[in-house]
């Protein structure tokens, strides 16, 4: 997703494939404990910027003109965004990661508005700790049994939640945009 010719062919296959794009989810993000504000190197912050960033921006285009391409008559844009994106974590290996979905928040909002008009929906979906192989790579290499710890502590979400929060955003009547959902587990500690 950071490849902007690999982007382009997705895109393309789709078209060639289906000829329409209904629903775009953005669904990509990284995280790295050694991008800490403070003693953060460059090479992370990059890749973290390319794929949280970057990325969910030029599918988000791309996505748009196929959608405005095939005479759709609607349309929606779901960006998988974090909890992260709200708050800002006290772990100062959430902290640039919290950057990058802030501006997912942002970035979100400003599609909504240059896209409503248009009869396409935006969403920006925005979960607590869900249990993935998420933490285990932001935490870095051998830190897996650390991820799984602090899985244990509380009951977290899990991909079925994810998608049936999805499948809720979908269904909404036609007339209905849900332009910010945030799920966390019950017993989630504050960021």
């Amino acid at each position: 997703m950071t490849k902007e010719q690999d982007v382009l062919a997705l895109f393309e296959e789709v078209a060639d494939k289906h000829g329409k794009l209904d629903v775009l989810i953005n669904n990509a993000g990284a995280n790295s404990a050694a991008a800490t504000l403070l003693e953060g190197d460059l090479v992370d912050w990059k890749a973290m910027l390319d794929l949280n960033i970057l990325g969910l921006t030029l599918s988000t285009r791309e996505g748009v003109k196929l959608i405005e391409s095939s005479g759709s008559k609607s349309g929606h844009i779901i960006n998988l965004n974090s909890l992260a994106g709200h708050v800002v974590p006290k772990a100062p290996y959430g902290q640039f990661y919290s950057g990058t979905k802030h501006m997912v928040t942002a970035l979100t909002e400003g599609l909504r508005k240059s896209v409503q008009s248009k009869n396409i929906r935006v969403t920006s979906l925005s979960p607590g700790r869900v249990e993935t192989e998420f933490l285990g790579r932001a935490l870095g290499k051998g830190q897996e049994a650390v991820a799984a710890e602090i899985y244990k502590k509380v009951k977290v979400l899990e991909a079925q939640d994810i998608a049936d929060a999805i499948v809720y955003i979908l269904t909404a009547p036609a007339h209905v945009n849900i332009d910010e959902l945030t799920i966390t587990p019950l017993l989630q500690e504050q960021l």
